[in-house]
């Protein structure tokens, strides 16, 4: 798996992806990381990256030119299967959405900033993606956690990759409670059915912890888990939206790339 980020901040992108689990991926050439500085694609403009919406209004928008020039420059070196805009417009991304990107080869993202990108901008792009309803500074945070979520999905990433089939959100259900040693803290004792022995009894044990905490805490996930479910077990949703048709030029590599 290849992610290739466009940024303002590369620095921030490869520094956060070098710890932890990620990091342990990328040492492991299990996936590659590369960060590319947009000011690099702005090829001498006097307003470089951003400028005064037209209509008026406060803020500064990026200019088309940098950004066409970034996405066709990288598509035609790296060829991405999928091109994302992380935007706070974009739809909201799940679980189901990192399990569907991690059977990516080749992934490139696109961090917004200031007021957005040109509107023109958006059909470089196959889709465009939100990590929740609020609004950050840029999208590097919200391209970092796409990497992670996806990423701790490839084989061998995790330690164990059973690990993340019994996760939140792995069956439209939150997890079940963990423990740990020691079995009594402070008068809080393990429940005894995790250290009987019963598998069965475990199992059905956390299904049923799984349930009431999803139902007490995500209505709406234990109700999308009775919702009805396809072929593979899947639960029925949209195919997601495009937001235009990704007509790109390609153009030769830059000097110095």
């Amino acid at each position: 798996m290849r992610f290739n980020i466009i940024t303002l901040f590369p620095e921030l992108i490869d520094s956060a992806t070098r710890i932890g689990v990620v990091g342990r991926g990328r040492e492991r050439a299990l996936l590659h990381v590369q960060a590319h500085q947009l000011r690099d694609y702005t090829g001498g403009s006097p307003h470089p990256i951003d400028d005064a919406p037209y209509g008026g209004g406060p803020g500064m928008v990026m200019r088309p030119e940098p950004v066409f020039a970034a996405v066709e420059d990288l598509s035609a070196r790296h060829d991405p299967s999928r091109r994302l805009l992380m935007t706070p417009q974009g739809k909201r991304f799940e679980q189901a959405d990192a399990r569907r990107l991690s059977g990516e080869e080749s992934i490139l993202i696109f961090c917004g900033r200031y007021e957005g990108i040109d509107e023109r901008a958006r059909s470089l792009f196959d889709e465009e993606l939100s990590i929740g309803d609020y609004v950050l500074t840029g999208g590097e945070l919200a391209a970092l956690v796409v990497i992670d979520a996806v990423a701790r999905l490839l084989p061998g990433v995790l330690g164990s990759d059973e690990s993340s089939k019994s996760e939140s959100f792995s069956s439209d259900s939150l997890e079940y409670p963990q423990y740990t040693r020691p079995a009594d803290f402070r008068g809080m004792q393990v429940p005894p059915v995790l250290s009987s022995g019963n598998h069965a009894e475990i199992d059905r044990w956390r299904r049923e912890q799984a349930g009431l905490r999803t139902a007490a805490r995500r209505p709406d996930l234990a109700a999308r888990d009775r919702a009805p479910r396809d072929p593979e077990g899947q639960a029925a949703t949209a195919a997601p939206e495009k937001s235009g048709p990704a007509k790109t030029r390609k153009v030769p590599p830059r000097e110095g790339k």
